[in-house]
């Protein structure tokens, strides 16, 4: 049996570098091979997938498990060409969620302390004092309420922020006004001065970040994207910074990436770019999370995470 990492990113990329020195050393024996050099197809069992290239996977005859190095899964299920009866697990770690409530925690607290702001006023050589919402008074929106949207929701919930939660069924959730449905969206939105995008991508939620969602937030609210590029309308979102609706955005993904040298965004000082960097996981408990997922395959115990490919998560 062979396990393949299965991405068109440099294999001495420093996180997958590390991932492939951490899954070797826990497992010597392990047969690990890195496209595109992965020898015989009739050898490889296990795909661990991130960003796959297309067409690939049908090449693999005894394929029996892919395992998505990411949250993510839709570059997965895109594939024409993709084998329906391989189930697919998504990768979930402690890490994962810890690094993701870390990094939305800060662009919350950046976009309440009217951090951006005082940024300009620095570059103006401009001492002035901002006003502050109280954290009680500033209501953060928290799209999609999976494993890291509950996460980030809860810790912005323990820091005495109001919290909303919406998601595309109904869930209760402790400390959290919960919404749910898309006749529920424009409600949920009503009273967020800051909404988090956590959403899987799925054809109901592309584009979902759009002029028909800004318009039904309070005016000069803020915009933190986490989940996927595709959910964002980016021409729209230039349009209600210029506007005025929207006061602020936090980019983490983008439709493009790497982002374009000449992309508008790089040059908005309104807007926080990060290269796709706010929860990769740590290498080496994303490795225990790989192992403990092959080897219940090989064993025959059911699988965690495993994806609904009709849902699209």
């Amino acid at each position: 049996m062979a396990v393949l990492i299965l991405t068109e990113i440099d294999p001495t990329d420093l996180w997958f570098a590390e991932l492939i020195d951490q899954l070797q050393n826990r497992k010597p024996d392990l047969d690990l091979r890195v496209w595109p050099k992965y020898g015989k197809p009739e050898e490889i069992e296990i795909v661990l997938a991130w960003r796959p290239p297309p067409g690939v996977m049908q090449r693999f005859p005894n394929l029996k498990l892919i395992m998505s190095l990411g949250a993510s899964v839709e570059t997965i299920l895109e594939d024409p060409d993709l084998p329906k009866h391989i189930p697919i697990a998504r990768l979930v770690s402690e890490s994962k969620t810890l690094q993701m409530v870390e990094y939305v925690t800060l662009a919350v607290l950046m976009f309440q302390r009217r951090f951006i702001e005082y940024q300009t006023l620095q570059r103006l050589g401009r001492w002035e004092y901002l006003s502050v919402a109280d954290s009680s008074l500033f209501t953060v929106g928290v799209l999609g309420l999976g494993v890291l949207g509950l996460g980030v929701a809860k810790k912005l919930a323990d820091m005495n922020f109001p919290v909303r939660g919406w998601s595309r069924k109904r869930k209760t959730v402790a400390g959290i006004e919960c919404f749910h449905g898309r006749e529920k969206l424009e409600l949920f939105l009503s009273k967020c001065q800051v909404i988090i995008c956590l959403l899987p991508l799925t054809p109901e939620t592309k584009g979902i970040l759009c002029h028909e969602t800004f318009s039904a937030l309070p005016s000069r609210a803020c915009i933190i994207n986490v989940g996927r590029g595709q959910h964002l309308v980016e021409a729209d979102l230039l349009s209600a910074l210029d506007s005025g609706q929207i006061a602020g955005a936090c980019l983490d993904v983008f439709d493009t990436e790497p982002l374009p040298i000449d992309h508008p965004f790089w040059s908005d000082s309104r807007i926080i770019v990060t290269p796709h960097i706010a929860a990769p996981g740590l290498p080496k408990e994303v490795a225990d999370r790989v192992l403990d997922t092959i080897d219940s395959s090989l064993e025959g115990r059911p699988l965690e995470y495993l994806i609904d490919c009709d849902r699209g998560y």
